[in-house]
C-alpha cells in the first residue's frame, strides 16, 4: 500500500512540474465559447516584430484597440469597449480592402479577460474582413512586448 501511495505522489508531482515548465511563448488563447477566433488568427509577438523590422516585408495595419502604449507602426484607437472608440475603429477601417491583413492588440490585462479584443474582432468580422490577426499577448503588453525590448512608437 505504501508503494502505491509513493508512486501516486510521484506522478502527481511530475504532472505539476511539467505544467510549471510551460514557457510564455507556448501560451495562447485558443478558440472556444468566449474566443471566436481561430488559432491561425493569432500572431506571435516575435513574428510581428520581424515584419515591423523588415525592410522588404510590408507591415500590415496595426491597431491599438486598448489603453496601452502604441507599438511601432500602430494606430492608436483607444479602448473599443467604449462606444466612441469602437466608432473611431470602424472609421479607421472603412477605406481598407476587406482582404487586407489587419493586426489588432490591446494588452491591458491577461488576454483571456480583455474587454476590448473580442468587440474589435467581432467588428472586423461584421465588416467582412477576412485576414484578421490578433497579437498574442497572453499576459499583457508589458510582459509580452515591452519587457522583451520590442519596438514602441516614438
Amino acid at each position: 500500500m505504501k508503494k502505491i501511495y509513493i508512486c501516486g505522489l510521484f506522478l502527481l508531482l511530475a504532472g505539476f512540474s511539467a505544467n510549471a515548465q510551460t514557457s510564455p511563448k507556448e501560451m495562447t488563447i485558443t478558440p472556444g465559447p468566449g474566443n471566436p477566433w481561430a488559432s491561425g488568427e493569432l500572431i506571435q509577438p516575435d513574428a510581428l516584430v520581424a515584419q515591423i523590422n523588415s525592410a522588404s516585408a510590408k507591415t500590415p495595419p496595426i491597431f491599438n484597440i486598448g489603453a496601452v502604449e502604441d507599438i511601432k507602426g500602430a494606430t492608436h484607437i483607444g479602448a473599443v469597449g467604449n462606444t466612441e472608440n469602437l466608432l473611431k475603429f470602424k472609421k479607421a477601417l472603412a477605406d481598407l480592402p476587406k482582404g487586407t491583413e489587419v493586426v489588432i492588440y490591446c494588452g491591458c490585462c491577461p488576454f483571456a479577460k480583455c474587454p476590448n479584443i473580442r468587440p474589435a474582432y467581432n467588428e472586423l468580422k461584421t465588416m467582412g474582413f477576412t485576414h484578421i490577426k490578433l497579437l498574442n499577448l497572453p499576459n499583457n503588453l508589458q510582459t509580452n512586448w515591452i519587457a522583451k525590448g520590442y519596438p514602441l512608437a516614438k
